[in-house]
């Protein structure tokens, strides 16, 4: 789960637009499945770019003076989350216990400037855990400089518990900003839980082709344990089939296939290579190339994560799956 807020100064239709620009590239950037870091310095080459002098014919207060920007990826098996900010306040931490802290996480320069390069924190949060995404508009103003606001915020979070959280957002607003408030402001709470260890299941595999057979029969059993039908273990099996050949065949070693139940069914396929897979049309006299369009059609969404050791190719499909098209089969 990516979570991200961002601010951009001014209020008139150049930091609007701004915005908006801003919006689409970190909905774009987070479907590539990047590190928080990286996504900051791909959105900060954008705003650079977009950074020459505005024309002369706009307003003072039309025009984007500073763009600050947290990201952060949550890890619902491991309860890890990573972050990242570009000039932006670090969020609050509500423990379990009710204690309020703020996350020490470096922080690099606002988007656009350059200098300095943005860096990643990785945090293990605990069960039930609420971070608190914010922008400096919630604590500051003319009247009440920002530290007094975030003891304020401190206060107030504190009372979350095991409360709702728009309730707790609705305490937090009315706590802090008058009806007329100077500057915009936003909040996100959320509630850190973990899937249960029952829903996560993980093989380590031999880098053998004979394995394949063997990681189709470990996912029907692991499908049948769940309950899930026979049309899911189906169509699972042969997501998992091509997965895995191809890590074994243009991967390299550890491979590991990991299925998660959560929503809908998520099938992890990791290896120790970083070649990029495409999909891509094979023709018909074509031998192969069909692989991962086969998985493209049985699935809602597929995306690569890359890590230090090479790379994860994830799909993500409902419990009860759509069926092949004919036309996969070349029917």
């Amino acid at each position: 789960m990516g979570l991200v807020v961002g601010d951009v100064a001014g209020h008139g239709l150049g930091a609007a637009a701004t915005m908006g620009r801003l919006r689409t590239t970190v909905a774009a950037l987070a479907a590539l499945d990047l590190e928080p870091d990286e996504l900051l310095a791909r959105l900060n080459d954008l705003v650079a770019r977009a950074g020459a002098p505005p024309s002369a014919d706009l307003a003072d207060e039309d025009r984007a003076l500073r763009v600050t920007c947290l990201y952060a990826v949550y890890d619902a098996v491991s309860r890890r989350c990573v972050m990242a900010r570009a000039g932006h306040p670090p969020p609050a931490l509500v423990t379990a216990d009710g204690r309020t802290e703020f996350m020490d996480l470096s922080s690099g320069p606002p988007l656009g400037l350059g200098g300095l390069p943005f860096e990643s924190t990785e945090f293990d949060l605990s069960e039930g855990s609420v971070p608190a995404l914010f922008t400096n508009g919630l604590v500051e103003c003319r009247r009440r400089d920002i530290d007094t606001g975030i003891s304020a915020l401190c206060d107030t979070l504190a009372e979350v518990g095991s409360g709702s959280l728009e309730e707790a957002c609705e305490g937090v607003v009315g706590a802090l900003l008058s009806r007329s408030p100077e500057d915009d402001a936003a909040l996100l709470l959320v509630r850190v839980h973990a899937l249960a260890e029952d829903l996560v299941a993980t093989w380590d595999i031999p880098a053998d082709s004979e394995e394949v057979a063997r990681a189709r029969s470990w996912t029907r059993d692991r499908l049948a344990r769940w309950g899930l039908p026979d049309e899911t273990s189906s169509v699972l099996e042969l997501v998992v089939s091509e997965l895995v050949t191809n890590a074994i065949r243009y991967g390299g070693t550890p491979v590991r296939l990991r299925l998660i139940r959560d929503r809908g069914l998520i099938v992890e396929v990791s290896d120790g290579g970083h070649t990029s897979p495409h999909l891509r049309r094979a023709a018909t006299e074509d031998e192969g190339g069909r692989g991962l369009f086969l998985v493209a059609q049985m699935t809602d969404h597929w995306g690569t994560r890359y890590t230090s050791t090479g790379k994860t190719i994830w799909t993500r499909m409902p419990s009860a799956p759509r069926g092949l098209p004919a036309a996969a089969y070349g029917l």
